[in-house]
């Protein structure tokens, strides 16, 4: 299952069923699940865990060390969960800091060219398209689309089922179930995404009457959010609230006047 020119480091800790392919070189401080397929070419590096059913196509570099200058070589991680694919040239980066590993979910799509950086955090089935790149100390949540070429600043967060059209570029977060566009402009509800993942007629009018209120009304974004009473919501117009409520950066917008909290530049 480990081709001849394939460069395996005795203390690496290859589990069952891996098939590892030409010329793929796999470090010594990598553990890796049973049934991972590893393309040629792949190099897996730094103190990275990688979970079961993973697949790796050529060229794919994860774990290398973080683009930080900050950074002094100490062993720092990268936790990959299972059944992720990741396309060719794909980059994950490991952590900056010893104590929050840089962490990939379960049944994520990274396609080709796209880049996770260090510290960044991805929730279960987000896919990313070719040439999307997330700056360090992301936070993605669960079932995120991140099209082709699109750009996400450091320390943004992405909300659950939130999509990024292609090209778009956020510097501020994303709240849960929108769709952004060019610059941190929100262009409504992800309807298409909504649907498939189940949400009932109910929970997709309640949501559409929260985002009115929060980003189609005149006025603040606070004084909308002072407004509304979570008590009284279902599960996901309170998860979209709670996201809006708690955000530090600020939160993409379709008007950008209504933003009342600035982003910052760290």
């Amino acid at each position: 299952m480990i081709h001849p020119t394939a460069v395996v480091n005795s203390g690496a800790q290859i589990g069952k069923g891996v098939e590892i392919g030409p010329y793929a070189v796999i470090d010594g401080n990598v553990v890796i699940g049973d049934n991972c397929q590893i393309g040629p070419h792949t190099y897996l590096t730094g103190h990275t865990t990688i979970g079961h059913g993973n697949k790796f196509h050529s060229g794919a570099v994860i774990g290398d060390a973080p683009q930080d200058l900050k950074y002094r070589d100490e062993p720092t991680q990268l936790v990959v969960g299972d059944g992720n694919v990741f396309r060719e040239h794909v980059t994950v980066h490991r952590s900056a800091k010893i104590d929050q590993p840089t962490r990939i979910g379960s049944h994520c799509l990274l396609m080709a060219g796209s880049h996770v950086a260090h510290n960044c955090e991805l929730g279960d089935h987000v896919i990313m398209a070719n040439g999307a790149m997330l700056g360090g100390h992301v936070t993605i949540n669960d079932r995120v689309f991140i099209s082709g070429s699109c750009l996400v600043h450091q320390f943004v967060r992405i909300g659950t089922l939130a999509l990024m059209q292609g090209g778009a570029a956020i510097s501020l977060d994303l709240p849960p179930f929108c769709v952004v566009s060019g610059a941190n402009r929100l262009s409504g509800l992800n309807t298409i995404g909504l649907r498939r993942a189940g949400l009932t007629s109910e929970q997709r009018l309640e949501l559409r009457r929260i985002y009115h209120a929060l980003f189609r009304r005149q006025g603040m974004l606070q004084a909308a959010l002072a407004e509304l009473d979570p008590e009284v919501l279902g599960e996901p117009a309170k998860l979209l609230v709670e996201f809006v409520r708690t955000s530090k950066r600020g939160i993409c917008s379709p008007n950008r006047a209504r933003m009342s909290k600035d982003s910052n530049s760290d």
